[in-house]
């Protein structure tokens, strides 16, 4: 281990599962309101949304963003802040911290693996965190589209109150609803998310454009950020719009989709994209970059600790 840089050891996969959650974190924290707005972009025109606020529309991220610190406050821009970050810890140290030794796994420990196994860890990640992080995204999409408003009653007052609350008046099934459309979700998330950045990292370093390091990983999250945001914002909206829906608006996902599809038209599964990519691609570059710098920070620290041993 003497004399050996960081990125030239693979890191255990404590380290990569700790500094995938708090990179997560930090991208959350960083991109939250763009988040919020995309939410309440993508359940403009349900019936319950135009009820509650019969006077407000949202147009385009920053009218949007606008809109909700002139009528709510800049506090409802990080409403269901609590809930993201259980949500990152728990969702993004799997899927992301995971996906190496995934890949691997797959492999038989062999380099150089296959697109076909690279998406096919992606899924398995994906597919993973979905199953064990679904509450926490509920409530976050729940306190996200609640309106501060006032003569309006909050649906949620608290994080753990609404864990409780749904779990009461809903059931086990409440808490993990929408977990198919999630599951499909977060599988088109993590496959283009992850294998995308991995591709473009490995051509940018295989034809010697940059070195690995932080204009790398930059590039590298941005175009992952654009590719994702593309193909994952259909399903996005309907996971939004099924999840935040009360109990019988929509008897499926699937029935959440034809509804949209026949009110709305086409259209409607790409609202909020502009937001969407603002903040996937951002959340990617901050996401990426804090990951790479924090595993080697963490590799750094511990190498120290074994000289000193």
């Amino acid at each position: 281990m003497v004399g050996l840089k960081p990125s030239d050891v693979p890191p255990p996969l404590e380290i990569k599962v700790l500094s995938a959650g708090t990179a997560a974190c930090i991208a959350d924290l960083v991109t939250f309101p763009l988040d919020t707005a995309k939410v309440r972009l993508q359940i403009q025109g349900e019936k319950a949304a135009v009820e509650v606020a019969k006077n407000i529309k949202y147009k385009g991220v920053f009218g949007t963003i606008s809109t909700m610190v002139r009528t709510e406050g800049p506090r409802s821009l990080y409403n269901g802040l609590v809930a993201g970050l259980q949500r990152q810890m728990a969702f993004a140290s799997i899927r992301i911290g995971l996906y190496d030794n995934v890949k691997h796994f797959y492999t038989g420990n062999k380099n150089n693996p296959g697109v076909g196994v690279r998406i096919l860890a992606g899924c398995t990640t994906g597919a993973m965190a979905v199953s064990i992080a679904q509450p926490t995204d509920v409530v976050k999409v729940r306190f996200q589209a609640q309106m501060n408003l006032k003569g309006v009653q909050r649906r949620y007052k608290g994080t753990l109150q609404a864990y409780r609350q749904i779990f009461l008046q809903e059931g086990l099934r409440g808490l993990w609803k929408g977990t198919l459309p999630n599951v499909t979700r977060n599988a088109l998330v993590n496959c283009t998310e992850l294998v995308t950045y991995d591709l473009i990292k490995e051509a940018i370093l295989t034809h010697r454009l940059m070195t690995d390091n932080l204009p790398c990983h930059f590039a590298s999250a941005f175009g992952a950020g654009f590719c994702t945001t593309v193909i994952a914002s259909p399903v996005d909206v309907v996971k939004t719009r099924y999840m935040n829906s009360p109990p019988g608006q929509y008897r499926s996902a699937v029935n959440c989709a034809w509804m949209m599809f026949t009110k709305e038209g086409p259209t409607a599964f790409y609202k909020g994209f502009v937001p969407s990519f603002l903040r996937l691609g951002s959340w990617n570059v901050v996401m990426f970059v804090s990951f790479e710098q924090l595993k080697r920070a963490m590799m750094l620290s511990r190498q120290r600790v074994e000289i000193r041993v």
